[in-house]
C-alpha cells in the first residue's frame, strides 16, 4: 500500500468569493499599540490591495511532470516554487538542519486515463497530495485546481499546495510518525501553510501578493470549506480520517500565520483535545442539530443568556421597531443601550438561520447558529453595558463582543435549562456556523451600531479567544 496525504477523501468544491449577506459598515480608526490594534492582523496592518500571482512573478524553479502546459499548471508550479523558496529560508530556524525539496512535482487530469500518482490511478482522483513513498507532490488540473481557482482565486491554489508541502516539511522535520493521528498531521499542515501565507502577506514572495483584508478573508473561506463533514455518532465514518472542524482548521492556520512555523510543532493530540474542550464534534443519533428560528426559540436563547450571565438588569426583548437615542439600529438584531433593549427583526433573523439547500459541507457553514450567534452577540453588549467602563461604539467593542460571544458559545456546551423549562445547548456544527457568519457579514463581531472591523482574521481570532477563555480575558484583551 502506498501512503500519501490527500487534501480530502471527497471531491472538493470551495466556497465562493465572499459576498456580505447583511449590511455592515467597516470601522475606520487609528491604533493605540500593535498589541491592542483592532485594525491589524497579527501585528500587520489590515489593508486591501492586490492578491494573487504577480504580473512580474519570478520564473518557476521546478518542472511539472505530466503537465499539459495549461495556465492552471503554471499557477500550481509557481505555488510549489514559492513555497520551496519560503522553506529554504525558514526551515533551519524553525526545525534545524537544511531543507530538502520534494523529489518531483506531478500534474494529472482526473477526467482522463493518463497515469498514476503514489500508486493510485489518477482517473477520478480529484485531489492533491504529498506522497511519503517517493517524496513527491501532485495535483489534479482537471477539476480540483480549476474549482479552487474559480471559487477563491490564485491564493486558494497556493494555500492548498502549501498545505500539501506542509506534509513534506513535517515528514522531513520528524514532526509526525506512523502512529501520528491524521487529525494532528492535517492541522500541523494547516499551521505550516499559515506560516507561508504570513511570508507572502509581508511582501517577501517574488511570485504572489496577499492583502490582509479581503485577500486573507477569502483564504479563510477556503479553510472553512475544507472542514470535516458533519456526522452523527452512529455514522460508520465517525472519528475516521479526521481533518478537523472549520473552527479547528482556521485556528491552526492562524497559529502559523501569527506565531510562525516553529509553533506548528506544538500541535499534537493533547493540544487539539485542549483546544476542542467540550465542543461537540458529532451529532447525537439522527438529529440535524437545527433549531428553527421562531419567537419562542429567540426567547429561549435570551433566557439562557440570562441564566448563564445573570445580569442584575437583564435586557428587555422586543420584536417591534424602537427609536434608540444612542445607537443605530441594524437588523436582524440590534441592542439599544439607552433602553437596555434587544430588538429582533424575526423574519430577517429566521432567513439567516436557514441552512442552505445547496450546503453539502464544502462551502461556508450555514444554519441556525449563524442567526443565534448574532442574537447572543447583542446580549453580550448588554453584558458590557452592565460591566461598565467600556465603550460600546468602537472597534474594541466590536472585537470584545465577538470574544464574549465565544465565551457564551463555550458555556452552552452544557445544556442550559431556562425558567420556562426549555433546554438550550449548542450541537456539532454550531461553532462552524458562527465562524462562517463572523467571516461573511461580521455582525457577531460588530459594535452597538453594527459596525465591524475589516479583517475577518481578527474577528475570528477574537471569537476564538472567548471560546478558549472567559469574560475577564475578553475585557482585558479588548479594553
Amino acid at each position: 500500500m502506498s501512503r500519501w496525504h490527500p487534501l480530502s477523501t471527497t471531491v472538493i468544491a470551495c466556497a465562493a468569493l465572499l459576498v456580505s449577506g447583511c449590511a455592515t459598515t467597516t470601522l475606520q480608526g487609528r491604533p493605540v499599540s500593535v498589541f491592542s490594534d483592532p485594525f491589524s492582523v497579527a501585528g500587520m496592518a489590515a489593508t486591501d490591495g492586490p492578491t494573487g500571482l504577480r504580473d512580474d512573478a519570478a520564473a518557476p524553479s521546478r518542472e511539472v511532470l505530466g503537465t499539459d502546459g495549461s495556465e492552471i499548471d503554471e499557477l500550481g508550479v509557481q505555488a510549489v516554487s514559492d513555497v520551496e523558496e519560503f522553506w529554504a529560508s525558514a526551515y533551519g530556524d524553525a526545525f534545524g538542519g537544511e531543507f530538502t525539496p520534494v523529489s518531483e512535482v506531478h500534474s494529472w487530469d482526473s477526467e482522463e486515463f493518463d497515469g498514476a500518482f503514489c500508486g493510485s490511478e489518477t482517473f477520478g482522483l480529484v485531489n492533491a497530495g504529498y506522497c511519503f513513498d517517493d517524496e513527491t507532490i501532485g495535483w489534479d488540473r482537471g477539476q480540483l485546481l480549476p474549482s479552487l481557482h474559480s471559487a477563491n482565486g490564485d491564493m486558494a491554489v497556493a494555500m492548498v499546495l502549501a498545505h500539501e508541502y506542509g506534509h513534506a516539511v513535517q515528514h522531513q522535520a520528524d514532526l509526525v510518525g506512523p502512529a501520528t493521528p491524521t487529525l494532528v498531521g492535517e492541522q500541523q499542515a494547516d499551521c505550516l501553510a499559515g506560516s507561508y501565507m504570513r511570508w507572502v502577506a509581508e511582501g517577501n514572495s517574488p511570485r504572489f501578493t496577499l492583502s490582509t483584508s479581503e485577500g486573507l478573508n477569502n483564504l479563510l473561506a477556503a479553510m472553512i470549506a475544507f472542514r470535516d463533514p458533519l456526522l452523527n455518532e452512529d455514522d460508520p465514518e465517525a472519528g475516521a480520517d479526521e481533518h478537523g472542524s472549520a473552527f479547528e482548521r482556521v485556528s491552526a492556520f492562524q497559529f502559523g500565520f501569527t506565531d510562525g512555523p516553529a509553533s506548528c510543532a506544538g500541535i499534537d493530540s493533547e493540544e487539539i483535545e485542549q483546544r476542542r474542550g467540550d465542543l461537540p464534534v458529532l451529532l447525537p443519533g439522527d438529529e440535524t442539530g437545527e433549531l428553527p428560528v421562531t419567537e419562542d426559540s429567540v426567547r429561549s436563547v435570551v433566557d439562557a443568556m440570562g441564566t448563564l450571565f445573570a445580569p442584575s438588569d437583564p435586557p428587555a426583548l422586543t420584536f417591534d421597531a424602537v427609536d434608540c437615542t444612542d445607537a443605530r439600529m441594524h437588523p436582524p438584531v440590534s441592542y439599544c443601550p439607552s433602553s437596555n433593549t434587544i430588538v429582533v427583526d424575526l423574519p430577517q433573523l429566521a432567513e439567516i438561520g436557514m441552512p442552505s439547500e445547496e450546503d453539502d459541507g464544502s462551502g461556508l457553514a450555514s444554519g441556525d447558529n449563524t442567526a443565534y450567534s448574532i442574537l447572543v452577540s447583542r446580549y453580550m453588549q448588554a453584558v458590557q453595558r452592565e460591566h461598565g467602563g467600556v465603550a460600546l461604539d468602537d472597534a474594541e467593542a466590536a472585537l470584545r463582543t465577538a470574544c464574549l460571544t465565544g465565551v457564551a458559545t463555550a458555556k452552552m456546551t452544557d445544556s442550559v435549562t431556562t425558567p420556562d423549562g426549555n433546554t438550550i445547548a449548542i450541537t456539532a456544527g454550531d461553532v462552524d456556523e458562527a465562524v462562517s457568519g463572523i467571516l461573511l457579514n461580521g455582525l457577531v463581531a460588530s459594535d452597538v451600531n453594527g459596525d465591524t472591523v475589516p479583517s475577518g482574521f481578527s474577528r475570528i481570532d477574537a471569537f476564538r479567544v472567548g471560546v478558549l477563555g472567559d469574560a475577564d480575558r475578553c475585557f482585558k484583551r479588548f479594553d
